[in-house]
């Protein structure tokens, strides 16, 4: 596939180095392609890199791993992205009463902002779920880890879940769009119990079925 992914921080330079060598041409969808830290991906990873708009423009899936406060001009900026797939891998993180925490819920989710902006475009939710080290690698966990995919456009989530196999995870169908309400929510769970519980970031959730 031709995969675009928009920023180059620790999601998405994960996501970049755990589709190394997998086939896929890969670009990183960058403002300064000059910035030490990516001209050091690229030559890591075998990617290209591209202006944002340029990269999602050539790409039929398109990754999106940035900051949610810069996430509604970045994504409108990107122009039109009618029938791609949009991979939203963003939570709608905030300051809320003094603690990190989510900035929207209960009504929409982060994910049905960002199709909104992008109305023409497959967009899915998913690789929200864990912190960026288990993107990259987790052939080392004893189970498979688990991402649940949440997406309107069922070709769309296939193809989403063709990219998560590669990356290691099972992926499993929570259902439309609107269910990233629940996917958001479910990700601060990790984010407690890895930063504020201890538990540490080598770690992810797994479905473990009875036989």
């Amino acid at each position: 596939m031709r995969v675009a992914i928009i920023g180059a921080g620790n999601v998405g330079a994960a996501i970049a180095r755990g589709l190394a060598g997998k086939g896929h041409q890969v670009t990183l969808g960058v403002r300064d392609s000059l910035k030490p830290e990516v001209v050091a991906l690229a030559a890591a990873t075998g990617a290209v890199v591209s202006p944002p708009d340029q990269a999602a423009k050539g790409a039929e899936v398109v990754v999106l791993a940035l900051p949610w406060r810069v996430a509604e001009a970045a994504v409108k900026a990107l122009g039109d992205l009618s029938g791609k797939v949009v991979i939203d891998c963003m939570n709608p993180l905030g300051m809320v009463d003094g603690a990190l925490g989510l900035v929207v819920g209960h009504t929409t989710s982060g994910a049905e902002m960002v199709q909104g902006w992008l109305p023409g475009a497959r967009v899915v939710k998913t690789l929200n779920q864990v912190g960026a080290e288990i993107m990259a690698r987790n052939d080392h966990l004893p189970h498979r880890p688990v991402q649940f995919v949440a997406g309107d456009d069922p070709s769309a989530k296939n193809m989403a879940m063709a990219l998560l196999d590669e990356l290691g995870f099972e992926a499993l169908d929570a259902g439309p769009l609107a269910k990233a309400r629940l996917l958001e929510p479910f990700a601060m769970v990790w984010i407690n119990q890895a930063i504020l519980r201890g538990k540490g970031r080598d770690w992810a959730f797994a479905a473990v079925a009875g036989t």
